[in-house]
């Protein structure tokens, strides 16, 4: 597996190689500015002193903006803490959402997932280091304040996701369990991956993503097969790469 390459400024150009000059939106530009100026000072912060001893005031003090201006981006700490991971997340949900309609959902939802990894470095590096991301990563695994948020958060973004996988399937939610129940192994299983990763000893991209693919191969069989013969159990779907199907609409 390649190495993902360290992040790159990225400078807008015309056709013949010169910086191009974008006359529009600069009140648009300086406001991003100063957003990922906050999520990134403060996920330094965070990382290096540690979230509870780290203030708003901290924080806005290293970007040179009043805490008037830091309330118009993020309603609280916490909200900084997960900004990186929540456009993450959003454009994971886009992952899924472009994979082909007749991908069974466990075999969308990986293939969205290393979709979503390999596109996602740019977005990520345009705010703060890859690296860092990754440090703010397992300072939230480390953090009970921000764990307890981060399992709050992961409820409300499952239910988002069964109800994708209902309507990828034409199912509805609220008399079909299966969305919910895939959903619910799948992101079990992503939790374990994150929680291993930030307590080992190598917290290289790489690394996680070997771990996910690791676990995500076994899920299926796991829940299919007779751990001790092999066999797929009675009345259990059969293995995803050769026998999986579509869920038929209730």
């Amino acid at each position: 597996m390649p190495r993902t390459p360290p992040c790159t400024p990225r400078t807008p150009r015309n056709k013949d190689g010169d910086v191009a000059v974008e006359p529009t939106g600069l009140r648009a530009r300086k406001k991003q500015r100063t957003r990922d100026a906050l999520v990134r000072v403060a996920l330094e912060l965070f990382t290096a002193q540690g979230y509870e001893e780290t203030t708003v005031d901290e924080i806005t003090d290293a970007v040179q903006v009043s805490q008037r201006t830091f309330f118009r981006y993020f309603a609280s700490k916490e909200d900084v803490a997960f900004a990186v991971q929540e456009m993450v997340e959003a454009h994971y949900l886009d992952a899924l959402r472009a994979r082909p309609p007749g991908e069974p959902p466990l075999e969308a939802m990986r293939n969205a997932v290393f979709a979503a990894w390999d596109t996602i470095e740019g977005a990520v590096c345009e705010i703060v280091p890859l690296d860092l991301h990754m440090r703010g990563f397992r300072m939230i695994e480390s953090t009970p304040a921000l764990l307890a948020a981060h399992l709050r958060r992961s409820a409300e973004a499952e239910e988002l996701l069964a109800r994708l996988i209902a309507e990828r399937e034409g199912l509805d939610l609220a008399a079909d369990p299966r969305p919910r129940v895939v959903v619910a192994a799948f992101s079990g299983v992503m939790r374990v991956t994150g929680r291993l990763w930030s307590q080992g000893e190598d917290f290289s991209p790489e690394a996680i993503r070997r771990i996910t693919e690791d676990f995500l191969d076994h899920l299926t069989p796991a829940l299919a097969r007779d751990w001790g013969t092999g066999t797929v159990a009675a009345g259990a779907v059969p293995h995803a790469a050769h026998t999986e199907r579509h869920l038929p609409a209730s």
